[in-house]
Parts: structure tokens; C-alpha cells; sequence
């Protein structure tokens, strides 16, 4: 008798299983516009659906994107990337509920990762553009024409947050940065494009260059301005800055190189002035490499002239990188937790900087009164028998 309760409790577990799974496929799903499609598609993250229809011959795409478990709070999009996978560059279809109850959808060309869905034309021609919401569900339709004959697409889908009638931006972690992938509009397969490898990518390019660049660069800079004021402490103070410096400048190729690989592979949108910036630190601190080899001995009459170009362009590097990184910050919009942890260790640098400066002074005027005291000759006030030109006093007759 137990085991037939058994069994009849894991064939009803079976069934409710079976049955959730049917109900959340595309395939059931009736839609009630009447509206009817060939082909749709369960997409992997937030609760979304794809159904379409593709005309070879006119390469015109009919689709309606479902997004399930929203609110009226909430956004959603659609889009198609034609030149790169992710975000950048894709053509967007945006929904969501106005204020005043009314559906909004319009189109939107994505140009930056930090976009707020500005309404625009597309790259593409969209027509017979609308959007319900009901039963937690934005729907939205649309027909799409096609501008290449490739019948596999990149396409991105998204949701994030609405305040009164204006999108804000998305999450930035978990299944809002994986919400992305191709689909092949004839056979309905479809694949991860990597995204999250590309954000990996992204994120390690990050990481080198706030390390190399932002964090060892100025160390190293603070080692040869401050231990070499300590006696105790030459040479291994040229060394250490040396060392310091050559891992910065590797580790800050490697984070250089990854920039430059992703932006390869993101032509749709360059961001100029991060990219220029990084070309200049990146000769720059080439520059540098070899000035240390042309480095004239401390008593050469070029000495002072090398001095001066090697901490010019010194001082330039550090300065660049950091306002390099602040915009590489500005570009990935990573969570502020970072962002603040590198405002932390930048005020920490300053604030040895200004101690220790202080202190090397403090040091230095030290060491030059005493190296002027010990070269006054002896008997200065007349003591001891010396007057001050050093010879004895004449005795009286």
C-alpha cells in the first residue's frame, strides 16, 4: 500500500512537472491578438519569448517579443545587433506603460552602454509597431525589414526599471548581462554568443589597466620621489621604483592590448577619448622603457635635462591614467562598490604623498644644516683659546 502511495505521488510530482514545463513553452502559448506565427523561441533569460515569422523572398521579419512576470514599472526590449553581439550598436524596440495607462513603443538605437533608450530610427525599417500589457505580460509587436539577406541574426532582450515616463538603466549583473544571443530565423536554433565571455573580457581589460596604470605606476612614483631621501634606503630605492614600474608597464601593455582587441570587435561604436587617451599612455610610458636605457650618469652635463623630460612625462602618465580609468568606469558602469574601492586607494596614495613630503623636507633642510654646522671651522666665538680665525690669542706682556 506504501508503495502505491509512493508511486502515485511521483507520477503526480511527474505530471505537475510535465505540465509547468508545457505551460511555459512558446509552443502552447495562444496569442490573443489572433496574430499567428510560424516559429518561436523560449529565451534562455528573463522570462522571454520569441515568436516570428520570416519571409525569405521580401526578407521581412514579423515577430512578437513576449516578456513575462513584469510590472507597469518595468521596460522591455527587443533588438537586433547587424554589425556585433551584445548591446552596442543594436537596434532596439522598447516598450513600457506611460502614467497615464497608455502603452508606449517606439525605437530606439543603441550607442553606448549607458543609453537611456532615447527614441530614434533604426537602422532598419520597422512598421506596424504596438505593445500590450496584461496579466504581468509586455507583448510586442512589430514587422521588421531586414537590410542584410544572412538569415541567422544577433539579438539582445532586456527589461529594467521606469520612473514616471522615463527608462532608467538596466541591472548590470546576472541575467540582465546574458540576455543575448543568435538565432537562426529559419530553422529557430539558437545559441549563446559568448556574452558573458565578452564580459569577462571587458572586465579583465578593467582590472590591468586600473592595477597597472592607476595603482602601481603612481606607487612606483612615490618610491622614487620619497625613499631616496632616506640614505638607508640607496639604491634599492631605484630597484624597487624600477621594478615597480617595468610590472606596471607589462601588465598595463597586456590591459592596453585587451582594449584594443575589444574594440576591434566593437566597430559599431568607439569611445574616442578613452581610446585616444590609452594610445598616448601606452607611447608614453614606451617612451619612458627607453629613456631609462639613454640615461646619463649623475655627474653628465645632460643629466639635469633628463631629469626633467623623465619626470614631466612621469607625472603626465599617472595623471592620464587616472582620468583614463575614471572613464573606463563611466563606460562599463560596473557596480559602485569598485569605483568607490579605487577613489579609496587613490586618496590613500595622496595622503602619503602629502605626509611624506612634508617629512623628506623636514629630512632634507635637517641634513643640509647639519652638513653646514659640521663644515663652520672650530673656535667661531673665540673659545678655547682660538679666536675666530683659528689662531691662538696673543698673552699680555
Amino acid at each position: 500500500m506504501a508503495g502505491m502511495v509512493e508511486l502515485v505521488l511521483s507520477l503526480s510530482v511527474l505530471m505537475s512537472m510535465i505540465f509547468s514545463s508545457t505551460a511555459q513553452s512558446c509552443k502552447s502559448y495562444a496569442l490573443s491578438s489572433n496574430k499567428t506565427f510560424r516559429a518561436c523561441n523560449d529565451l534562455p533569460y528573463l522570462n522571454s519569448y520569441l515568436h516570428w515569422n520570416y519571409d525569405s523572398s521580401s526578407n521581412k521579419l514579423q515577430i512578437a517579443y513576449r516578456h513575462t512576470g513584469i510590472t507597469s514599472s518595468r521596460w522591455v526590449a527587443w533588438a537586433i545587433n547587424p554589425t556585433s553581439t551584445g548591446m552596442a550598436g543594436s537596434q532596439a524596440l522598447v516598450a513600457y506603460q506611460q502614467t497615464d495607462g497608455t502603452m508606449r513603443a517606439y525605437t530606439s538605437p543603441i550607442s553606448s552602454y549607458q543609453t537611456s533608450l532615447q527614441e530614434g530610427k533604426l537602422s532598419f525599417d520597422v512598421s506596424d509597431l504596438s505593445a500590450t500589457l496584461a496579466n504581468n505580460e509586455i507583448i510586442i509587436f512589430a514587422t521588421i525589414g531586414l537590410s542584410n539577406t544572412s538569415t541567422t541574426v544577433n539579438h539582445v532582450w532586456q527589461d529594467g526599471a521606469v520612473s514616471g515616463n522615463a527608462t532608467q538603466v538596466h541591472a548590470t549583473s546576472g541575467a540582465n548581462v546574458q540576455s543575448m544571443g543568435t538565432l537562426n530565423l529559419l530553422s529557430g536554433e539558437s545559441s549563446s554568443t559568448g556574452g558573458n565571455d565578452r564580459i569577462r573580457k571587458r572586465n579583465i581589460h578593467g582590472v590591468l589597466n586600473a592595477v597597472s596604470w592607476g595603482i602601481l605606476m603612481p606607487i612606483g612614483a612615490l618610491i622614487a620621489r620619497y625613499l631616496k631621501a632616506f640614505k638607508s634606503a640607496d639604491p634599492a630605492w631605484f630597484y624597487l621604483h624600477v621594478g615597480c614600474q617595468s610590472i606596471a608597464y607589462i601588465v598595463g601593455v597586456a590591459g592596453w592590448g585587451t582594449g584594443l582587441k575589444l574594440g576591434s570587435e566593437s566597430t559599431s561604436i568607439q569611445y574616442d577619448a578613452h581610446r585616444t587617451i590609452g594610445i598616448i599612455l601606452f607611447c608614453l610610458g614606451t617612451l619612458q622603457v627607453f629613456a631609462l636605457l639613454l640615461r646619463p650618469k649623475p655627474d653628465h652635463k645632460y643629466r639635469f635635462y633628463w631629469n626633467i623630460y623623465h619626470h614631466l612625462v612621469g607625472y603626465s602618465v599617472i595623471i592620464l591614467s587616472i582620468i583614463n580609468i575614471f572613464k573606463g568606469f563611466s563606460i562599463l558602469n560596473p557596480d559602485k562598490k569598485w569605483k568607490n574601492a579605487y577613489i579609496g586607494v587613490i586618496a590613500a596614495l595622496a595622503f602619503n604623498a602629502v605626509w611624506l613630503e612634508g617629512y623628506t623636507w623636514y629630512l632634507v633642510v635637517k641634513r643640509k644644516r647639519s652638513e653646514i654646522a659640521g663644515k663652520m671651522p672650530h673656535g667661531m666665538n673665540g673659545s678655547n683659546g682660538v679666536n675666530g680665525f683659528g689662531a691662538r690669542q696673543h698673552q699680555g706682556v
